[in-house]
């Protein structure tokens, strides 16, 4: 039980809440602002903050009260709110509870913002032709934010995730306040000098205000200047300033910057290996190609060859050769067959083999062949001629198959 006149928190924040509730001017309440610190919510609830030049006011609108938001809401636009305000017991603070937005104009900042975007725009430094392409295999990677934070903290995490061999050069800068303009001008200065492959310009997210060194003149002229491809990475993917418009290529939030700076090794590694292998394949193919077209050549050659023509011929003449020594052999065994019947038969016709025989051969005195006894006459010289010899004689009888006799 509470002692007399001291209460709980929770007793004072109620007691607050009821006189919040009582009071019927709160219950529907316009108010007029400057959006600032806008946030959406994974839910669907937006968080704001109205802001004039007296003060700040935290708001919320739920999002089953989104029906009432016609446009969407961003940092720097004017509006009007109307809703109820209300204690939030647990938190012991009040808030405006919204249930219509309206546009009123447009803040200050943001005008601001508009017409240094239209002027740089005019002055081309928006322009693509002045974009620098973004190293596709970077190996050192320069960033400009502050030291501590999420940013840096999200960067080198996942740069190291996917690539630790890649050196990244951090220049510690300023991010927001009236001096973090020349820090950011001077870091990409220096960076640049250093002949890096990229670098990364940005921070975590925040309110148009805390965003505003990135919309100033002079860090949009340095980034234009940069001889460096720069990769702008301010805020949260809803946050737009002049540093994303004039950078070489827009990352929605510095760990996207971080993947599309450094490429992730692992795939890097898995593509060198399936580009390995595909140019293995291929190289194989190719030389088996061109052993089968080396080995057709050769054949081609081997058949054409002169060399192959010269076995040939010479095969051609030792087969002629060889047909030629045998029609000889042939023919020579024919004539030889038809001289050893020739000389059979002229061996059985031979004189001299008859007279081997008892018989004789006789010839006139004028040495002609005596073939019949009736040529001759008694007293005419013969001679007979023998296998051994020959003799002289005359014809003292001839005796005739005929009858005549002469004596």
């Amino acid at each position: 039980m509470a002692e007399a006149g001291i209460y709980s928190v929770g007793q004072v924040n109620s007691y607050i809440r009821n006189m919040f509730t009582q009071d019927f001017l709160l219950k529907r309440i316009s108010v007029r602002g400057e959006v600032s610190n806008c946030k959406y919510h994974s839910a669907g609830h937006i968080y704001f903050t109205l802001k004039d030049p007296s003060g700040t006011l935290s708001a919320v609108m739920f999002a089953g009260q989104r029906r009432g938001l016609a446009f969407q809401l961003q940092e720097g636009q004017q509006v009007v709110v109307t809703g109820t305000i209300d204690v939030y017991e647990r938190d012991g603070r009040y808030q405006l509870y919204a249930r219509e937005i309206k546009r009123d104009g447009v803040g200050d900042l943001y005008e601001r913002f508009v017409r240094l975007r239209d002027e740089l725009e005019e002055m081309g430094l928006f322009a693509k032709e002045y974009k620098q392409p973004i190293p596709k295999y970077a190996r050192t990677v320069g960033i400009v934010t502050a030291s501590t934070g999420a940013a840096i903290r999200d960067i080198i995490n996942i740069s190291t995730r996917r690539n630790p061999y890649v050196q990244l050069v951090l220049y510690p800068a300023l991010v927001q306040g009236e001096n973090a303009k020349y820090s950011i001008v001077r870091g990409i200065r220096a960076l640049d000098r250093l002949g890096l492959d990229v670098i990364i310009v940005g921070r975590g997210g925040g309110s148009i205000e805390d965003l505003w060194a990135f919309n100033e003149e002079m860090v949009a002229q340095a980034i234009f200047d940069c001889e460096t491809p720069v990769i702008s990475a301010v805020g949260h993917e809803t946050d737009v300033t002049i540093a994303d418009y004039v950078a070489d290529l827009r990352a929605p939030t510095p760990s996207a910057a971080a993947e599309l700076a450094v490429f992730d090794y692992r795939q890097f590694e898995e593509r060198l290996s399936v580009m390995r292998q595909a140019l293995t394949r291929g190289m194989e193919r190719n030389l088996e190609r061109r052993r089968y077209r080396l080995e057709q050549a050769r054949m081609r050659l081997t058949m054409n060859s002169p060399e192959r023509k010269i076995y040939d011929l010479r095969q051609r003449l030792a087969d002629g050769q060889d047909q030629m020594r045998l029609t000889a052999e042939r023919r020579l065994l024919a004539v030889r067959h038809r001289l050893e019947l020739d000389a059979g038969k002229l061996d059985g016709l031979s004189p001299l083999k008859k007279l081997t025989g008892g018989f004789g051969y006789v010839t006139d005195a004028g040495g002609r062949a005596v073939e019949s006894a009736a040529v001759l006459t008694i007293g005419d010289s013969v001679e007979v001629r023998f296998a051994d010899g020959r003799a002289r004689t005359r014809v003292e009888e001839v005796e005739c198959m005929s009858g005549r006799t002469e004596a």
